[in-house]
């Protein structure tokens, strides 16, 4: 095993003080994992790990934020990420809107497990955060389809052309992908189908 494959390893693990015995089993469906909350810093570290086309988070010049950040968990071991946060486009609505900033997962996740993960995070956010009234995300279209938006319960809305968020008076480094960008919703202020979700 190489250096920076141990270093990943060690990211991935939940509880370091608990690892003995853990990290040798692989979930073979969503249900099996626990979705947690997690420190920012581990999720964009797993984020630059796992993600092919936004390996980036940031400018790197702040190395923790108050983002909230999920990860999908089974026998303590990491599968999947996500970060959450105001939205980037400063038009939109900042304090009742939520963008889902990053989707990673790790190459041994089982199937389906992006569609579980939107699910759940949909229903744990409505819980921990009353004022928040819609969920964005943004796919790109150079690349997916928006497959797991639609096993989700997303709705697809506007698509960014130039797929460029740097505007004159705010200034950003050079975007990882200029594709344009499909922007899906989930309104959490309708009552959703009761999909089948393990404890959390």
């Amino acid at each position: 095993m190489t250096p920076t494959n141990q270093r990943g390893e060690s990211i991935r693990v939940m509880h370091p003080l608990f690892q003995e015995g853990q990290g040798g089993s692989i979930p073979t469906s969503p249900l099996q994992m626990r979705l947690e909350t997690i420190p920012f810093r581990q999720a964009r570290s797993l984020n630059r790990l796992w993600h092919s086309r936004l390996p980036r988070f940031g400018t790197g010049a702040v190395e923790d934020m108050q983002f909230l950040s999920y990860g999908a968990a089974f026998e303590g071991r990491l599968f999947a990420v996500a970060i959450w946060s105001n939205p980037a486009a400063r038009n939109l609505p900042q304090r009742t809107w939520l963008e889902l900033r990053r989707l990673a997962v790790s190459p041994e996740r089982p199937p389906q497990t992006c569609s579980w993960m939107l699910g759940v995070m949909a229903r744990l956010i409505r819980k921990r955060l009353a004022e928040i009234v819609k969920l964005i995300s943004y796919h790109d279209l150079g690349v997916h389809s928006g497959t797991i938006y639609k096993a989700a319960g997303w709705i697809a809305t506007t698509i960014n052309d130039n797929g460029n968020w740097t505007r004159k008076s705010r200034h950003r480094p050079k975007a990882q992908s200029e594709s344009p960008k499909q922007r899906w919703e989930k309104c959490l202020t309708i009552e959703q189908p009761n999909i089948s979700e393990p404890s959390v």
